[in-house]
């Protein structure tokens, strides 16, 4: 366990992940399967296949500040996934879903960093997409973007700024490692979705190759790496 320190707090609040419920927990990661209609009514998303991108959307919120405070702070949560709970709340108006870790699961990163960066993609990440494909049809493909989007912009940054660059370049590379994802599929789903290409040279494309459907959330826009 690692004491996370204010500006960490903030940063995951910032990300709508709370060490401290906010609200009370309705559903969490290893039931995904049974809360796709708890998703729908707090979305307002008119069909399955909507609301589960909306909560993946969420969901990569996490995933993405996973590999955010291991980069900056050579930390991760390593909970069991009934920890990994979610909550309903509202954000700028409208009725959303955030997440609630509880602290006591964050750690130092090892020194083998593929390992924790496997451990995410495969534990964490990969689980909650097979839950919401078992109960709807949606391309996995979508589900994965909604995650990849915001790594795109988190690495942008690190990579641009001199003191996080070094340390970001590693886990960049790692995160894309066909050792990493062979252990639980047999597609490179990041490294296909950037085409070798690095963050700066992609932030302000149509990266994505599916729609994420925020467009179709009562109170969202149009995501900016919308191909549509």
């Amino acid at each position: 366990m690692t004491t996370l320190t204010n500006d960490q707090i903030k940063q995951l609040n910032n990300y709508s992940v709370y060490i401290e419920p906010i609200g009370t927990p309705i559903f969490h990661a290893k039931n995904v399967d049974t809360a796709l209609p708890v998703i729908k009514l707090i979305s307002g998303a008119s069909n399955d296949p909507i609301a589960a991108s909306f909560f993946m959307r969420r969901v990569g919120m996490f995933i993405s500040m996973q590999f955010y405070m291991m980069t900056l702070y050579d930390e991760i949560w390593d909970g069991p996934l009934e920890e990994l709970q979610y909550f309903a709340t509202t954000e700028y108006g409208n009725k959303t879903i955030s997440t609630y870790i509880p602290s006591k699961f964050y750690r130092d990163v090892r020194d083998d960093r593929a390992k924790d960066i496997e451990m995410v993609w495969k534990q964490q990440c990969y689980p909650i997409i097979q839950q919401l494909r078992s109960q709807c049809s949606i391309s996995p493909l979508t589900l994965w973007e909604n995650v990849f989007g915001y790594l795109l912009w988190h690495y942008y940054v690190f990579l641009d700024n001199p003191v996080t660059s070094e340390q970001a370049n590693e886990d960049w590379l790692l995160l894309q490692e066909e050792g990493v994802w062979k252990n639980f599929t047999t597609k490179y789903l990041l490294a296909n979705y950037l085409k070798g290409k690095k963050p700066a040279e992609l932030i302000n494309t149509t990266v994505r190759k599916t729609c994420c459907f925020s467009k179709d959330i009562p109170g969202l826009q149009r995501c900016g790496f919308c191909p549509i």
